[in-house]
C-alpha cells in the first residue's frame, strides 16, 4: 500500500462524486487529487474527513493526459493508479492490488474490469480478429485472472513508472479521449506488457467526472466531447499509421456529420443539429492540422 498513489484528475466534480470515490480508496493509500481548474471548491470537507488526501490545483483545464501527467510528476512511489473521480472500487480491490503486484511486477499497465457494466469492454486489442476472439472468452468468462492485453480504457488503471523513462506519460496533444489507447499502443510496440485484471473490479458511473444539473452547462459539457472525440479519433490514426489512414477512417463519419447538420436543421431538432455539428467541427479541425484547442467557454 506504501508504495502506490492513487492519482485522480477533477474537473468541477459535484461533492457526492468525488467522496463516494474516495470512500472507496484504503485509507493507507496516498491520494492526490489534481483539480484542473484553480480551485478546488471541497477542499475542506475532504481534507477534513481523509488524512492520507493531498490536493493540486493545475490552474487551466488541462484535460485528461495533461491532468495526470501534472499529478504523475508529483508522484513519488513506484505505482500510480489512475483514477476517474466517478469510479468506486470493490471491497477487495486494494488487498488485490497488494497481491497483484507480489506476484508479477514485469508489467507496465494493468487495466480494471467493471462490476456492472455488460456493455462497454475494459479492454481489448487492436487487430479486430483477436478483439473479436478476445470479446467472446471474455463475455463466456473464460479469461485468466491476469490476461494480455493490448489495450485497456483509462477510468481505472494501474501504471508501473519503473518502466517507463520521465513522468510524462500521456501525450498531450490529446485534451480528451484517446489517451489510454495511444499509451498503450506505444507500449505494445516496445513489446511492453499491459494486462487486464478481473482481481479489480470496479463501478464506473460514466460521464459523472464533470456532471452538472445545470442544463446550460451539460450543453457545453456535451460541445466539448462532441468535438473532441472526433479530434482524438483522427489524431489517433494519424499519429499511429498516417493522414491518409486517419482521412479514411473518419471520412464517412465526416460525411455523415455534414448530412445529419442539413437534416436536423430543416426539421428543427436542435439538440441533434448541435451535437452533429460539434462532431463535424472536431473532424476538420483535426483534417486540417489544428491542435485540440476548443473549449466552450460561454457564459
Amino acid at each position: 500500500m506504501i508504495n502506490i498513489t492513487v492519482v485522480i484528475v477533477t474537473y468541477n466534480t459535484p461533492e457526492k462524486i468525488i467522496l463516494d470515490c474516495l470512500k472507496s480508496i484504503d485509507k493507507n493509500v496516498k491520494i492526490l487529487i489534481i483539480e484542473n481548474s484553480e480551485n478546488f471548491f471541497h477542499k475542506k470537507i475532504i481534507l477534513s474527513q481523509f488524512q492520507n488526501v493531498e490536493i493540486l490545483c493545475t490552474g487551466s483545464n488541462l484535460g485528461y493526459g495533461a491532468g495526470n501527467n501534472f499529478g504523475i510528476n508529483a508522484v513519488k512511489t513506484d505505482y500510480v493508479l489512475i483514477l476517474n473521480p466517478d469510479v468506486i472500487c470493490h471491497d477487495n480491490f486494494f488487498t488485490n492490488i497488494n497481491k497483484i503486484i507480489g506476484d508479477n511486477n514485469n508489467f507496465s499497465i494493468i487495466g480494471c474490469q467493471y462490476m456492472h457494466d455488460k456493455i462497454f469492454m475494459p479492454a481489448g486489442f487492436f487487430d479486430k480478429s483477436k478483439n473479436k476472439e478476445f470479446r467472446k472468452k471474455f463475455e463466456n468468462n473464460q479469461i485468466n485472472e491476469l490476461h494480455k492485453v493490448d489495450w485497456v480504457t483509462g477510468c481505472s488503471m494501474l501504471i508501473n513508472l519503473k518502466k517507463f523513462e520521465n513522468k510524462k506519460i500521456f501525450d498531450e496533444n490529446f485534451f480528451l479521449y484517446f489517451e489510454e489507447f495511444d499509451l498503450c499502443k506505444s507500449l505494445i510496440r516496445k513489446d511492453e506488457n499491459v494486462y487486464t485484471s478481473k482481481m479489480l473490479k470496479i463501478h464506473h458511473l460514466g460521464f459523472k467526472s464533470s456532471f452538472e444539473d445545470d442544463s446550460l452547462k451539460k450543453k457545453k459539457l456535451n460541445r466539448v466531447r462532441e468535438w473532441h472525440w472526433m479530434w482524438s479519433t483522427f489524431y489517433f490514426y494519424k499519429k499511429n499509421n498516417n493522414y491518409f489512414y486517419a482521412l479514411y477512417m473518419v471520412i464517412g463519419k465526416f460525411i455523415k456529420a455534414f448530412i445529419k447538420i442539413i437534416f436536423y436543421s430543416i426539421t428543427f431538432q436542435k439538440n441533434q443539429k448541435e451535437k452533429y455539428k460539434y462532431r463535424f467541427l472536431g473532424i476538420l479541425n483535426a483534417i486540417l492540422g489544428k491542435s485540440s484547442y476548443y473549449r466552450d467557454d460561454t457564459k
